[in-house]
């Protein structure tokens, strides 16, 4: 292996070889719309329980896909379901049935 003379941090690491990517890909069987997300932050931008505690549904969904679910179904708790983020999406992806199709399945996990 050759040395950069860098490493990288281990909380950067994404090693998606040693994550369980089974739910993620059970999340994209059922909703295949989720493959045109475009991480735009839309979301986030207008959500309401952002704007109250520290949630972040881009970086919820980014997690999930990536198969890092620690954490994920207790952050997800924080929605409020008011549906603002699916009116700003420009994708017209239905975010609030994503995330109770993430909370199930990571419900079962």
């Amino acid at each position: 292996m050759i040395d950069f003379g860098y490493t990288i941090s281990k909380p950067r690491i994404i090693d998606i070889d040693r994550n369980n990517m089974q739910p993620s890909y059970d999340l994209l069987k059922e909703m295949p719309e989720l493959q045109t997300c475009i991480g735009c932050g839309a979301c986030t931008a207008v959500c309401t329980a952002g704007g109250l505690t520290k949630f972040n549904f881009r970086k919820v969904h980014t997690l999930v896909r990536r198969g890092e679910y620690a954490g994920a179904y207790e952050e997800l708790n924080k929605c409020m379901m008011c549906g603002k983020c699916r009116l700003v999406c420009p994708r017209g992806i239905n975010t609030r049935a994503v995330v109770m199709l993430i909370k199930r399945k990571l419900g079962e996990l």
